[in-house]
């Protein structure tokens, strides 16, 4: 994907961001409905994004009201940020909605805050940085600067939330996480290797 595509799609995906937002402001409960909602809506969609009979429908009825060319416009811009495999499969957004139903819920508020943020901004810097600056390559085309990129935003934004030794073990989780590409999706195995690994050390502590 170029950097134009890799961009687009990282703007898009800095929108999670709204989630711990809505968490800070308002309530365990309110955010999980948040969140929920958010999921019925992105199931409802998927089908239509799949399957290119249904999208047709969609175009067909919305012609009715827009404009062919913010219709084409719109289209040319998902498939720009839609990835190969997501063509056909589960896309990032679905899994990034779960993995943050499942933090908010099971894990304390300022520890699913921070892996929530830490996900959506770690990997947009790792990304940006990795295609950008990434000069040392490993042999699954991550690079040293991306992984770095990665780390240092996720410990800047953990530090706010917790103790430093906390944040550090948070950060090298969730760096860990998205270097290796956890299954089944990084946006899933993000936060949950975020918050799993800040819940076990303080328990150990």
């Amino acid at each position: 994907m170029s950097m134009k595509r890799e961009l687009k799609r990282k703007v898009l995906h800095l929108t999670g961001l709204i989630v711990p937002v809505v968490y800070i402001l308002s309530d365990r409960t309110y955010t999980l409905t948040f969140i929920g909602m958010a999921m019925v809506v992105f199931l409802i969609l998927e089908p239509f994004r799949i399957v290119e009979a249904f999208r047709d429908k969609i175009k067909r009825v919305l012609r009715l009201y827009v404009q062919d060319e913010v219709i084409s416009t719109l289209e040319k811009n998902i498939d720009e940020i839609t990835r190969e495999e997501e063509r056909s499969g589960i896309a990032a957004h679905i899994y990034f909605t779960a993995a943050a139903f499942i933090v908010v819920y099971f894990f304390p508020r300022d520890i699913a805050v921070g892996a929530i943020a830490v996900a959506t901004v770690g990997d947009a810097m790792a990304a940006i940085i990795g295609k950008t600056l990434g000069k040392h390559r490993f042999m699954n085309g991550k690079s040293v600067e991306g992984s770095l990129a990665y780390f240092l935003s996720a410990l800047i934004i953990l530090i706010s939330l917790m103790s430093f030794p906390h944040a550090l073990v948070g950060a090298l989780a969730g760096m860990l996480a998205e270097f290796y590409d956890l299954p089944p999706d990084d946006n899933f195995s993000n936060q949950l290797s975020v918050a799993l690994a800040i819940y076990l050390f303080g328990m150990i502590l």
